[in-house]
């Protein structure tokens, strides 16, 4: 009987290596750990295999980010809101993304790969960011060094165990793809459940277009805040006039200056709402009674064709108050 280690350490097992790599960084919910893990296992065995995996996978990699960067360059913001939206998680795609990137600039792709969703949305937030394409050529490919070699040499370190595992899982042939199947669907199910209950926890009265343009013209006039992060204005520079750019991260400190008997409306430009919702029910317990969500946001504004004010990129030297 030949044994599974013989089959996946020839061609099959990198071609194996390379496709699951291709649909990780394609953004499916597909991990490669596990199969750099398996890799790494058979490079101890077969270390001329296990050089040839390491140079593919990285390859891929660098490929498939240099691939995400020049569409991120091409379509900017609209490729990053759309790779958020179709995430299984689109506040945290969102809010973690930007974050990481205001935080260590291009450095954070040196740790894309170990951070899930950020592998994929990293490389074209680069491109949308006009990142100089030398710099994230030598920072992506750093980081998928390091993440390849990281991965590949723990399953060295287990490579007795997860050879070992290798017969048990043949026999099974068949039965044992259905079973990691059933897995891989389940945890797609349940990361699902997860985002469609954090959805409902953030459901409340949103205000639209047109509502919140005709508020603009009576007295008092509402409070707009603009909570997009600075990458985010970034990205799109445009904004509702006499809106108030609060960033997320800023809104806590500045609660006690929200007037509670006044309008006030928030914005973002993320799928759903999300951080706008969290941030009205952020105000709404602490005293805010009269506070909702921008229906569509930003995007929704621009499309009623409803004047803009231009933003500046760079964080201001104080937050404005939160007084109208």
């Amino acid at each position: 009987m030949i044994h599974p280690a013989q089959v996946l350490s020839g061609r099959w097992g990198l071609l194996f290596v390379f496709l699951n790599v291709v649909v990780e960084q394609a953004g499916l919910p597909l991990p490669a750990a596990p199969t750099l893990l398996l890799a790494g296992a058979l490079a101890i065995t077969h270390p001329e295999w296990g050089i040839a995996a390491v140079v593919l996978t990285t390859a891929t990699c660098i490929g498939t980010d240099v691939a995400w960067y020049c569409a991120g360059r091409t379509y900017g913001n609209r490729l990053i809101r759309l790779l958020c939206r179709i995430s299984l998680s689109p506040d945290s795609c969102v809010r973690d993304t930007h974050d990481h990137f205001e935080r260590w600039g291009v450095r954070a792709l040196l740790f894309a790969k170990f951070v899930p969703g950020l592998a994929t949305v990293a490389p074209p937030l680069a491109g949308a960011l006009r990142v100089r394409f030398g710099l994230f050529l030598r920072t992506t490919a750093l980081g998928s060094v390091l993440w390849v070699v990281t991965v590949m040499a723990l399953g060295a370190l287990a490579a007795p165990r997860i050879i070992g595992l290798l017969p048990r899982i043949g026999r099974f042939g068949g039965r044992a793809a259905v079973f990691i199947g059933l897995l891989l669907a389940l945890y797609v199910l349940l990361r699902w459940l997860q985002r469609k209950r954090f959805q409902f926890t953030l459901r409340m009265a949103r205000v639209d277009v047109h509502e919140l343009e005709s508020m603009t013209h009576a007295e008092p006039t509402p409070v707009i805040l603009d909570v997009r992060s600075w990458s985010q204005v970034q990205l799109d520079p445009r904004g509702i006039p006499g809106a108030l750019h609060v960033p997320l991260d800023d809104v806590g400190p500045r609660l006690a200056s929200v007037r509670h008997d006044c309008e006030v409306v928030v914005y973002c430009n993320c799928p759903d709402e999300v951080s706008a919702a969290r941030v009205a029910r952020l105000l709404m317990k602490h005293g805010a009674v009269h506070v909702r969500p921008l229906q569509g946001g930003l995007d929704a504004w621009v499309a009623a064709g409803y004047p803009v004010q231009t933003l500046t990129s760079t964080p201001a030297v104080g937050v404005p108050q939160l007084t109208s």
